[in-house]
């Protein structure tokens, strides 16, 4: 297997969502800003975000013989069986690092919940109407695996914070289900946005000018998104998925701004960026 192939089995544009989702985790559970620790949990959720990534080509590789046969399996560049094998294999060392550093046994736990969900949704996701909840699921596991990893009661705000990024990836994936369809169905799912919207408006109002401008940041960015929806050209539907996705970490930074953590916003901020950055060269879905 080529890095090319790796890279885009993994779909690693999408990686810097992964890390603002990790300092966002960590940084509503009330954990300092150590670097170690910090880049230590983006590293172990990169291992399940990638190795999901893999067990989707591997689930979907019939469907994708049909409407992507240039997917690395169907197209003969990697078999099946050692995509499996890589997905598999990230996944349990992510649980095993989960259970070797974390405190106690929350964390390991929260990992094992994690790749089943993981492991559930590329199973399932084509058939399952829940499909989006459960992929809504991986990403507030994230929060929680980091969340652990430094407390074992995570305040409120944690929580709130997991609501708003779960009704933004349920709305996220009902459209990204639509992307072979070249339309969406039914816009009410879309009404999951307006949660994170909402949330991202409330800590505005009652928080500093870092979390009014991501707060703006982030509204306008969803804005700019959903318009393709509407504008309904060939390749919009794809634009507003990778658009949101980005557009995620960018929800997290508003939250971690509200915790006056500064610095981290930026960095969450900057994942935002670096993920529009990598998605031009290697797609995002």
């Amino acid at each position: 297997m080529n890095w090319q192939v790796a890279l885009r089995l993994g779909r690693v544009s999408n990686l810097p969502t992964v890390w603002s989702n990790s300092l966002a985790g960590l940084v509503l559970a009330g954990g300092g800003l150590a670097l170690d620790i910090s880049i230590g949990v983006m590293l172990i959720m990169s291992l399940f975000y990638i190795g999901g990534m893999y067990l989707n080509d591997a689930f979907d590789q019939h469907i994708d013989a049909v409407e992507r046969p240039e997917r690395p399996i169907p197209s003969g560049q990697i078999s099946a069986r050692t995509v499996y094998a890589c997905g598999y294999g990230m996944l349990a060392l992510g649980i095993v690092a989960l259970f070797w550093w974390g405190p106690g046994w929350r964390p390991g736990l929260t990992g094992i919940a994690l790749a089943g969900a993981i492991v559930y949704y590329d199973w399932r996701h084509k058939s399952d109407p829940f499909g989006p909840a459960w992929m809504g699921l991986c990403r507030v596991l994230i929060y929680l695996g980091a969340a652990f990893l430094v407390t074992a009661q995570p305040p409120t705000v944690l929580y709130l914070g997991a609501l708003a990024l779960f009704c933004y990836l349920i709305g996220l994936t009902y459209i990204a289900k639509q992307e072979n369809l070249g339309r969406v169905a039914n816009l009410w799912p879309l009404l999951f946005l307006a949660v994170p919207v909402v949330a991202a408006i409330w800590l505005a109002a009652q928080s500093g000018p870092l979390t009014m401008l991501l707060a703006a940041a982030l509204v306008l960015w969803m804005v700019n998104a959903l318009r393709y929806l509407w504008r309904r050209q060939p390749g919009d539907i794809p634009r507003a998925v990778i658009s949101l996705i980005a557009g995620m970490s960018l929800l997290d930074a508003v939250f971690i701004a509200y915790m006056g953590a500064g610095q981290m916003a930026i960095a969450a901020a900057a994942c935002f960026v670096l993920t529009l950055a990598f998605q031009r060269f290697i797609p995002g879905t």
